[in-house]
């Protein structure tokens, strides 16, 4: 019997050049609120859901209320410049994501976005038919660093964790895909030293055997 084998790609810096959307979004959301936020702090953020970043730069004992009221704030700018401003892919993803079903791969994605991020994302580019499943953030108790996000999405496509290579951007989801028990992917598009399993500056540098290649060392080394 062949083995399930899955890539579960992270979405923001990973799939998407979401960085500068992003960033205005934040920009728009500490006038209004009136707190400080750097932009070497917003990139030490990425990985991690709003409700960690929120209490972390803007007050350790915001209540769960306030803080659903200041990240949907946050959200619904980010997605109305999506909307206004489009999005586009990285290097190299849309090839991977149109390649890996027909080499056998499942294909998940697990996010610290929003649902509704992923869905403003589909609206805006043609690709939610290539994913199995998809988590996001609000679907599980713990952001990245905690591997639940992976966990979930590989449960939702019956695969197990040690034959899923996550592809991430951050270091928050590099040590998520470890605690998964899963080997990583690490781009280097928002991070110039970020170090995975295996690492490249972007996707469209990966050779083209790669990942039949490590389904065949899978197979010979069961």
């Amino acid at each position: 019997m062949s083995v399930r084998r899955a890539v579960i790609w992270d979405l923001d810096g990973t799939i998407i050049d979401s960085a500068p959307h992003h960033w205005e979004a934040w920009k728009l959301l500490t006038a209004a609120e009136n707190f400080s936020l750097s932009y070497e702090e917003y990139v030490s953020d990425f990985g991690r859901r709003n409700d960690e970043i929120l209490r972390l730069r803007m007050d350790p004992h915001l209540s769960d209320s306030e803080v659903a009221r200041i990240s949907l704030a946050k959200e619904e700018a980010y997605r109305q410049l999506v909307r206004t401003q489009g999005i586009d892919l990285l290097p190299g993803v849309e090839y991977w994501l149109s390649r890996l079903g027909p080499q056998g791969w499942l294909q998940a994605l697990g996010t610290s976005a929003p649902r509704g991020n992923v869905d403003a994302i589909f609206d805006a580019l043609p690709v939610r038919h290539y994913f199995d499943a998809v988590m996001s953030a609000d679907q599980v108790a713990h952001g990245k660093p905690h591997p639940d996000v992976f966990l979930a999405a590989a449960a939702a496509i019956q695969v197990d964790p040690a034959d899923c290579i996550v592809i991430e951007d951050a270091p928050a989801g590099i040590e998520a895909a470890r605690r998964a028990g899963m080997r990583s992917i690490a781009v280097r598009t928002t991070h110039p030293a970020l170090e995975g399993d295996w690492t490249f500056t972007t996707l469209d540098l990966l050779p083209d055997d790669f990942f039949q290649s490590l389904a065949r060392d899978s197979r010979a080394a069961g």
